[in-house]
């Protein structure tokens, strides 16, 4: 009987504790220099490789996964999101596909109410202002931003991470309104208003969260017609999937003053943003940090490890396998 351990491509440079668990469970081909493979170089390097272990942002596309090794049978990914690894391509070769869903939610919450919050309050100008040196004290017109509390919420996508959302805006007394494929059972819901058709919700969201998945439903679902519906001077926050927003309808919604402002943590594109945005200072942007906590990237890779390790070391069925549609 063989001892040999399973082995296992990390095509991204993880955190230390979970590339400690990999190493010590798997034969380990780790990435310290964290350099990105193209498709053919991925292929390449899963060589004699059991499972692979990549991250969101990385394109398994079906011609990339028609190039990996015979050896490979399961792609484990470091994200909820999965929309970057083509399912079902992989499932016709066989080949096991997992996520790592319900560890990023209180995280993610947390950065989209730092999006509201500095969004609404010009938190970008007002930090640049100090950085070039260019406060010259307290005047009472001094950067004066759209206020929270009392305000009402409209919440594009009422999962894990919209309902936890929503409990943080309910400390800043925000009547919450919500749009869902389904509605929330009452004590889920907890006095929120809900709107089967999405369009009917925007009129009531003077804060407009998106945390829906990207799907071709949603796809640019934010475009001129729907950000024509929201209240004048209403702010969008975004750290669902980059792909949910029209980027030029925005851009110029914010030019115009018809949205107050934006706080934005994902991009359609990603890491290359629309050049757009780069000039607004009503835009308050961060790069992608939804999940950057070392508990919470802990989590997720520990999860991706769970599954590997069930498939590969128990050969059981992974907790977290997706599913071609």
């Amino acid at each position: 009987m063989s001892n040999r351990k399973p082995k296992v491509l990390a095509t991204r440079h993880f955190p230390p504790d979970v590339e400690a668990r990999l190493a010590a469970n798997f034969d380990a081909v780790l990435n310290p220099e964290d350099r990105l493979y193209d498709g053919p170089g991925l292929a390449a390097a899963s060589a004699g490789c059991d499972g692979i272990m990549c991250a969101a942002g990385e394109a398994l596309t079906a011609e990339t996964i028609a190039a990996l090794p015979a050896s490979v049978r399961i792609i484990a990914t470091f994200s909820v999101g999965y929309e970057h690894v083509d399912v079902a391509a992989a499932t016709k070769r066989g080949i096991a596909v997992s996520n790592t869903p319900d560890v990023l939610t209180d995280a993610t919450a947390d950065i989209t109410l730092l999006c509201l919050l500095g969004a609404a309050r010009r938190a970008h100008e007002g930090t640049t202002m100090l950085r070039t040196r260019n406060w010259v004290g307290w005047n009472p017109n001094q950067l004066t931003g759209v206020h929270v509390t009392g305000k009402r919420l409209g919440i594009l996508g009422m999962g894990r991470i919209g309902q936890a959302v929503a409990e943080r805006a309910r400390a800043f007394r925000m009547q919450i309104h919500y749009s869902n494929r389904s509605r929330l059972a009452p004590e889920l819901e907890k006095g929120a208003i809900f709107h089967t058709n999405a369009d009917e919700m925007l009129p009531h969201s003077d804060f407009l969260s998106i945390n829906a998945p990207m799907t071709p439903a949603t796809r640019k679902w934010v475009n001129a017609e729907r950000i024509a519906r929201l209240p004048q001077g209403a702010v969008i926050v975004n750290t669902a999937r980059g792909g949910v927003v029209d980027d030029e309808a925005l851009i110029a919604a914010l030019k115009s003053g018809r949205i107050a402002s934006a706080g934005l943590d994902v991009f359609d594109g990603e890491p290359k943003i629309h050049p757009g945005y780069y000039d607004i200072e009503n835009a308050f942007l961060l790069p992608h940090m939804g999940s950057a906590t070392v508990e919470t990237r802990n989590a997720m890779g520990f999860k991706a490890l769970d599954n590997l390790e069930a498939f590969l070391l128990r050969k059981e069925v992974p907790p977290d396998l997706v599913r071609a549609s």
